[in-house]
């Protein structure tokens, strides 16, 4: 009995022993399984952090790649910011130029205005400078003619007397009858004498009949001093001379008064040299000058026409 039991103990604990093995085996093989498939997942996370690494690396490379592309992106993006701050200054100077130059353009046009204004002006002015000119001259042509006129009707009522006793000649627009000495006057006198009278008559015949005319009466003497009763020196003798013959135009021929002007000249306006009897003798005369008036003339040239 004690040996079935035995025997059975025996049985019942082999039973045990390879249950027991049995179940020990599938837990090793299920851990090393899960030992193998834990030793794959980590060879496998090896690999993935390998692989992370590897991307990490290369995401660290392009990281710096694209920070140094940023780098210079900034470097250009200052660059740009002083080139735009340039160019707004740029700007702002070419504003302020072209504002100027506008400035400037007005200023030029308002004197393009102006001088146009006043070249007008200018071509008014001297459009009526020329026709003053014009009208000027006409009035001297007309005077010159009317002065050649005059001259011509004393010369030829004066035919009877001889160039030694007078002359007639045209000068600077006037008619200039100088007679001299003997003709009109005994010597050192100032009485007119009879063949003076005759010349004077003829000349009045002509100044009666010739409206607008002045006339200058002159008396003239040589270098040699006079000192008489009647004269105290050249001077009144001359004076005098003049005076004489503007009483007998006026009174005895009847010259308008108010046309006569008498003077002295001395001997201070000879046309001869005084240091010869025949020079001095020509320095002794009298003088009428005839000046159509310029009245006209002289409106015109002050501006008045």
């Amino acid at each position: 009995m004690k040996k079935i039991l035995t025997s059975i103990t025996c049985i019942c604990f082999a039973s045990l022993f390879l249950t027991s093995c049995i179940v020990s085996k599938k837990k090793y093989l299920a851990e090393q399984a899960r030992a193998n498939a834990e030793h794959a997942n980590s060879v496998q996370l090896g690999k993935d952090l390998a692989d992370e690494k590897a991307t990490n690396v290369k995401l660290n490379g392009k990281i710096n790649d694209q920070n140094a592309t940023i780098s210079g992106l900034n470097g250009e993006i200052a660059n740009l910011n002083k080139r735009i701050a340039r160019l707004k200054d740029s700007i702002n100077l070419e504003e302020n130029t072209v504002y100027e130059l506008n400035s400037q353009v007005n200023d030029l046009g308002n004197e393009n205005k102006r001088t146009k204004k006043q070249l007008n002006s200018t071509n008014a002015q001297i459009e009526a400078q020329r026709q003053r000119l014009e009208q000027l001259q006409a009035l001297i042509d007309q005077q010159q003619k009317a002065t050649e006129a005059l001259r011509k009707k004393i010369a030829d009522a004066l035919q009877g007397f001889n160039s030694s006793e007078l002359t007639v000649t045209m000068k600077n627009g006037r008619v200039y009858i100088s007679m001299q000495e003997g003709l009109l006057f005994p010597s050192g006198s100032a009485v007119v004498n009879p063949k003076g009278r005759d010349a004077l008559s003829k000349v009045a015949s002509v100044l009666n009949t010739s409206k607008d005319i002045n006339i200058d009466i002159e008396g003239h003497t040589d270098s040699l001093p006079i000192h008489t009763k009647m004269y105290a020196d050249n001077w009144d003798l001359s004076t005098a001379r003049a005076t004489s013959i503007a009483h007998v135009l006026i009174d005895d021929y009847h010259v308008v008064p108010a046309k006569l002007v008498a003077s002295g000249r001395s001997e201070y306006d000879p046309v001869a040299t005084n240091s010869t009897p025949e020079g001095r003798a020509q320095n002794r005369r009298t003088e009428i000058i005839l000046e159509p008036k310029l009245d006209e003339l002289m409106q015109l040239m002050e501006g008045k026409k």
